[in-house]
């Protein structure tokens, strides 16, 4: 194997050094913490800086891919909104109620790619990328059967949730346009983490950029030169989420350095396919539970005495949050990829000096940022809507927005970090109690009972996440980073691995 991957490397130096440069950076961490003859000062600086570097090139274009993908999302609303008001809410309905809810679901399931393969390349275990991959695009696609089934059945849905029915109807168009969208959502994330795995996150950006300045000419062509109204502006989205799909495909399939992770098609990828439904579902589950805690605060601001204002104000503040939850996104997919290729390599001092690198660089972001919105707490709703009393509403839960915002900068790295060592399960039971069995009840409480309106769901909503955040914090610091290595050995070295490792107490 060595002697090949050396031919290779005197064959074409330049592709292969980065391959070969990351495993070297990859050991040096190690040896710099473990090493008893520096000072603790200067080993805690050098890996520092080591860290950095492995961490910013991951983090920053991560941060670009979902920036660029979202704003996609925004233009196609925008030209829905162009053709009226109607078209617009239904787009926002459309978005919101149900691509939301695909995209969270299937997002989730990707990230059982994220530690497989993360683990995998640390391990040098290159050939089960491209199966780990394949296997995840075939779950998922199945997984898209049924949310299909819910995009066609869409406007009965919405009636239900007692949407006007004019709007409904609008909405169901556009969400018609959406359905090819499923299923390259089921190709994209399992090929997004394949590349992610190998620290190659460049590639995507690159891609996400160019489709999204397609995707404004496109769809401005579709909706308005050729008058194909609402769904055409969706149909343009499923059809710019394919191209995204396609050349990463391309790229995978023609770039040199994937020969080793990438060997083709395999029947392979048919087997174990239970135990990987098993993690995705827990993945699944552990993002969705996060997605839809957001939607249902909406939904309670809705049945507040005057809902306008609430709405309003608590919509600017989600904009807010959405804007920077990327940030934290981004930081979550770094913190996966850097967890698991340690874990995989049997750095458990690596691991566990990353996890507090990018804790505390998100951490410090996160700062910032909240710092930012109390500063500009009064002019901040002017950017999205004119009106003085809405103003006055978001400045007064901008403090609540500013905690949300430090803890949306240290929670979705911890859950990254629980995606690298594959503790979805364990990280969607804490979600399940700490969201609905506290966030939700006690926003409630403190929102109808005492009369506290919005800025009481809102704290009752901060507790729950609060109370997540430590318990996550807490298992983090109580891992037994050596023993996480032995479990990555293990799961890798069954084909399918089996249960789900238990916390060790």
């Amino acid at each position: 194997m060595m002697e090949s991957q050396n031919q290779n490397l005197l064959r074409q130096p330049l592709i292969n050094s980065t391959h070969h440069h990351h495993h070297s950076a990859d050991s040096r961490l190690e040896e710099v913490l473990s090493d008893p003859t520096l000072p603790w000062s200067k080993r805690i600086l050098s890996a520092t800086w080591i860290e950095l570097n492995l961490l910013f090139p991951l983090a920053a274009p991560a941060i670009l891919v979902y920036v660029f993908n979202n704003l996609m999302s925004n233009v196609t609303r925008a030209f829905a909104g162009h053709l009226g008001n109607l078209e617009l809410a239904a787009a926002n309905l459309g978005n919101s109620g149900i691509q939301l809810f695909a995209y969270g679901l299937m997002l989730g399931m990707g990230s059982a790619v994220e530690t497989l393969c993360g683990q995998a390349y640390g391990a040098n275990k290159y050939e089960m990328l491209g199966i780990y991959m394949q296997r995840a695009i075939i779950v998922l696609t199945i997984t898209g059967i049924p949310l299909t089934v819910v995009y066609i059945f869409c406007k009965p849905i919405l009636l239900l949730l007692g949407e006007p029915p004019e709007v409904a109807s609008v909405a169901a168009m556009f969400v018609y346009g959406l359905i090819p969208q499923i299923f390259a959502y089921a190709v994209n994330f399992p090929i997004q983490k394949f590349l992610q795995a190998q620290s190659v996150v460049a590639p995507s950006t690159y891609i996400s950029a160019a489709t999204l300045v397609l995707h404004v000419a496109l769809s401005w062509v579709v909706v308005y030169k050729l008058g194909f109204g609402i769904m055409g502006s969706s149909l343009m989205l499923s059809l710019s989420w394919w191209i995204i799909v396609g050349a990463q495909f391309l790229y995978v399939v023609s770039a040199s350095k994937f020969k080793d992770t990438w060997s083709g098609f395999s029947v392979e990828a048919f087997s174990g396919l239970w135990d990987f439904v098993k993690l995705s579902a827990a993945s699944a589950v552990m993002l969705c539970l996060e997605t839809w805690y957001f939607q249902v605060l909406v939904l309670i601001t809705g049945l507040l005495d005057n809902p306008q204002l609430s709405l309003d104000s608590i919509s600017v503040c989600m904009a807010i949050t959405g804007l920077t939850m990327h940030i934290g996104i981004g930081f979550n997919a770094a913190a996966s990829v850097r967890v698991s290729n340690e874990l995989g390599a049997e750095h458990p001092k690596s691991a566990a000096f990353s996890v507090i690198v990018v804790n505390m660089i998100s951490f410090i972001i996160a700062v910032i940022e909240a710092v930012v919105v109390l500063a500009l707490r009064r002019v901040v709703s002017y950017a999205f809507t004119d009106g003085e009393t809405v103003a006055n509403a978001v400045s007064d839960l901008c403090p609540y927005l500013a905690v949300t915002l430090i803890l949306n900068g240290i929670q979705p790295v911890l859950s990254g970090v629980a995606v690298g060592c594959g503790w979805q399960a364990i990280v969607a039971y804490v979600n399940v109690g700490c969201y609905y069995g506290i966030g939700i009840p006690l926003g409630c409480v403190l929102g109808f009972t005492f009369g506290l309106g919005v800025q009481g769901i809102w704290s009752g909503m901060i507790g729950g996440t609060m109370l997540q955040t430590l318990i996550l914090l807490w298992i983090t610091l109580r891992t037994d980073w050596n023993k996480e290595v032995n479990t990555a050995k293990k799961r890798l070295n069954k084909w399918g691995y089996k249960k789900e490792p238990k916390i060790q107490s």
